[in-house]
């Protein structure tokens, strides 16, 4: 994610996605993809490519949409929504997100004061947040008498992604020294028998001037799936980062999960889940349990 020209300006997301089948020490990538997506400052798409996949019927449709609360009906709508079969049908998915929470790489790389005086660009996008998500939920400390957030976030220095012993983790990441955020996700699937097991982790992170990056989501999630039924059995999430207190309190609403098919996990968890009982990152990381299906199907 990042501005043409500062706080308040058009944003470009790119995108990168691929599937791997490991086995042992090696990988095959058995797809990639990758997208750009530009955002005018009123948060509407203005242009959206797909450079693996350039004819993908209704994408194109896309522009004009806002890219926040009903950008997903109309991926629906009008792209078929996701399946999984390509991994840029997750990065699409991902766009309401990645608006959402782009703005903080500025508060890393500015005074919060400058960012939010009157008449400041960006400033007409506070909105009133109570109830939204676990952390705004009434009364939070993540709200401003007004009900507009406060930008007080508990964050933490992370690590690159890339820094661990398994060189088949992550694809290329660009090193990216300038202002920017990324949301970065791995999803790992394997089989045991009857089950299915997934480990899987997002981060969202922003550059800092002095180097290096800092996190305001990050999520680790466990989960077993039956192979046969496809349902899911069990889910652990574990919360690393996240800006409020209140916060990590939406992992006590996951087990009304169990015993969904995890193909509609899209649409249930934000039945099931919705406004205080759950956190929007966390939903999405749940929502994407959704791709198993098909990931797991490319186990040979």
């Amino acid at each position: 994610m990042r501005w043409a020209d500062g706080w308040g300006s058009r944003l470009t997301l790119d995108g990168r996605g691929r599937d791997l089948v490991t086995t042992g020490r090696d990988g095959v990538a058995i797809a990639r993809s990758s997208m750009r997506v530009t955002v005018a400052t009123d948060r509407r798409v203005e242009a959206i490519t797909i450079a693996t996949a350039p004819d993908r019927p209704g994408i194109g449709d896309l522009v004009g949409e806002r890219a926040g609360s009903g950008f997903r009906r109309a991926l629906s709508a009008k792209v078929g929504g996701v399946t999984g079969a390509d991994p840029v049908d997750l990065m699409l998915d991902d766009i309401p997100g990645a608006t959402l929470i782009s703005g903080f790489a500025f508060a890393q790389w500015y005074p919060i004061e400058s960012l939010l005086a009157p008449g400041a660009a960006g400033t007409a996008r506070q909105r009133d947040m109570t109830g939204i998500c676990t952390g705004f939920m009434p009364g939070s400390s993540g709200l401003a008498p007004d009900g507009t957030s406060r930008w007080t976030h508990r964050t933490r220095q992370v690590e690159p992604l890339e820094a661990n012993d398994d060189p088949l983790a992550w694809h290329d990441i660009e090193q990216i020294s300038e202002l920017s955020m990324r949301r970065a996700r791995r999803i790992d699937v394997w089989r045991d028998g009857r089950d299915v097991w997934v480990d899987s982790m997002f981060q969202d992170s922003s550059t800092r001037p002095v180097g290096g990056r800092i996190a305001v989501h990050e999520y680790g999630l466990t989960a077993r799936i039956d192979a046969e039924s496809m349902t899911l059995v069990e889910v652990t999430p574990e919360p690393h980062v996240l800006p409020y207190a209140e916060c990590p309190l939406a992992v006590f609403g996951v087990d009304g999960l169990i015993g969904s098919p995890i193909a509609n996990l899209r649409t249930t968890v934000l039945e099931r889940l919705q406004g205080v009982a759950g956190c929007t990152h966390l939903n999405d990381a749940l929502r994407a349990l959704a791709d198993v299906g098909h990931l797991v199907s490319q186990i040979r």
